[in-house]
């Protein structure tokens, strides 16, 4: 086995045992803070990934890079008053890509941190920068792919709080031809480009804003 297929399926164990249980987690978390005790009676207010792991859906992200995570189940109606329903579910619905968001986020940090100790010649240090590397591009791709606006994914939720009803009542009824439709362009590789655009602007973004590494890291490594 070479080391791309250990990056490979590495990688994959990362979405696992990471980043699924920390997006579903923050979905949960997010209802919960709204009102609703639902994912609490759940099980789901934990980031054992146990209680987030989809067994067809792990399998398939184990064999072919592409799964899911069990869906946290939302009641709006306990939502308290302070929000409507549909902001409710748009608010719990964005908890999840912004904590991908963040992962990526505090990944910069730790890459930044491990590449310059790894400038001194330790190669395990070298390996373990790459591995969050991996760590980060992984989290941001998690992000991207939630927020696109067609269901089941997050991004339709956030997306029908801003649309009128009228719209919203359009999309419900030709939802299924929609979700094939979207489907199909995603395996088709049309959005290859526009989305590594974007995922490459937000890694972009995020060096930036962990600009105080740069002249930190210089300062304990030089």
């Amino acid at each position: 086995m070479n080391i791309d297929t250990l990056l490979n399926y590495g990688s994959r164990l990362i979405i696992l045992i990471m980043c699924i249980p920390v997006h579903e987690f923050a979905h949960a978390w997010a209802a919960t803070k709204l009102g609703d005790d639902t994912p609490t009676h759940q099980n789901r207010l934990t980031l054992n990934p146990l209680a987030h792991l989809d067994p067809i859906g792990s399998i398939g992200i184990l064999l072919c890079g592409f799964g899911w995570g069990k869906p946290v189940q939302v009641n709006p109606a306990r939502f308290n008053r302070k929000h409507s329903m549909r902001a409710g579910m748009a608010i719990t619905a964005a908890a999840g890509p912004i904590s991908n968001l963040i992962m990526a986020l505090i990944g910069t940090i730790v890459y930044k941190l491990l590449l310059g100790a790894a400038g001194n010649g330790s190669e395990a240090l070298g390996w373990l920068a790459m591995i969050t590397m991996y760590f980060i591009y992984i989290n941001i791709g998690l992000a991207v792919f939630n927020l696109i606006p067609v269901a089941p994914l997050d991004g339709q939720k956030i997306v029908s709080y801003f649309l009128p009803d009228r719209i919203n009542a359009k999309i419900a009824q030709y939802q299924t031809v929609i979700s094939i439709a979207m489907l199909l362009i995603l395996f088709s590789g049309l959005l290859d480009v526009p989305m590594w655009w974007v995922k490459s602007g937000i890694y972009w973004l995020l060096d930036k804003i962990t600009f105080f590494m740069d002249p930190l890291v210089n300062t304990i490594f030089k």
